[in-house]
């Protein structure tokens, strides 16, 4: 099984972040998921992304979170948080919080709030960040999804970020969809790791070169994404990389129906018992019980490991 490395590769589970009753970050449910996640063959836990609804917590709630995780035991190499914020000095105070638990792999959103920033603005914003924390440790993930940051990452941005910061800036997690995005990364940027947002992509990815994925379904089905790291380069005819992929697009499709952050919650409350991990905090909400019934029924008929 691969751990992060100087280019993070692998699987690596987007990971929801269950909620305690005063809807704070429940620390004991999140550390026995990561478990699971990681016996059932995840490389690494990304957690405190867009899965993990980090936006709607507080630096200090991401802190504690974090550190729970490692005091529990679970190795800082494996982890890949979140730390890009709005707010330029909590973005290197959460970084620098990261590193001195022992992390030194971060995911690092662009800043966006301010819509029309041009690359010239996004690079004085990483660069900064990264001159500030000067720690040579420091390996920084970029983080591209359009349709919620609207702040897209372009490949000349890229290609100056690691040009200034070769051994800092390792790699992209790309989550526009967009597979020529993908695949044209792979060809512009040897040895720099492009790792897809959505599940059914890794295997192409992974055919043409890219790293390995950062994916939220990965809490359902990461078992079936584990086999496809390991078996892509198998023959199509192969008939357990076939079934593997056909569990992790009926997934997606599964959970893409009603909004995919509830359903996830509801799957994974079903498969542990726990009705609290049904809670998201505002403003997201749960599934109402008519969708609840129809989703725990569709996800019988696909039979999606729960």
């Amino acid at each position: 099984m691969s751990t992060p490395s100087l280019h993070p590769h692998g699987v690596f589970s987007a990971a929801l972040t269950p909620l305690d009753a005063e809807l704070a970050p429940d620390h004991a449910r999140f550390i026995a998921h990561c478990r699971y996640l990681l016996d059932e063959g995840c490389d690494g836990i990304a957690l405190l992304g867009t899965t993990g609804e980090a936006n709607s917590f507080s630096a200090a709630e991401r802190m504690a979170l974090l550190e729970a995780v490692v005091a529990a035991g679970i190795a800082p190499q494996r982890l890949l948080p979140g730390t890009g914020v709005a707010a330029f000095s909590e973005t290197i105070a959460l970084t620098r919080h990261a590193l001195s638990v022992g992390v030194d792999t971060v995911v690092m959103l662009p800043p966006f709030y301010y819509k029309g920033v041009t690359d010239d603005g996004v690079y004085a914003s990483y660069s900064e960040i990264v001159q500030r924390i000067g720690d040579a440790r420091l390996k920084v993930v970029l983080y591209h999804i359009p349709q919620m940051s609207a702040q897209p990452i372009s490949h000349a941005l890229i290609e100056r970020l690691r040009t200034a910061y070769p051994a800092t800036f390792v790699g992209i997690k790309d989550s526009s969809g967009d597979f020529a995005n993908m695949t044209a990364m792979v060809e512009r940027f040897p040895g720099f790791s492009v790792l897809v947002g959505a599940d059914p992509l890794l295997l192409p990815l992974l055919r043409k070169g890219g790293a390995g994925c950062i994916t939220a379904t990965s809490n359902l089905v990461a078992r079936d994404l584990a086999y496809v790291y390991k078996h892509f380069r198998d023959s199509d005819d192969d008939a357990a990389l076939k079934t593997a992929q056909a569990r992790i697009v009926k997934a997606r499709d599964l959970v893409s129906r009603f909004p995919q952050m509830a359903s996830l919650k509801t799957l994974v409350a079903e498969r542990t018992g726990h009705a609290g991990w049904q809670s998201l905090r505002p403003p997201l909400e749960c599934l109402p019980p008519e969708q609840v019934k129809e989703l725990l029924a569709n996800a019988a008929a696909f039979a999606v490991a729960l």
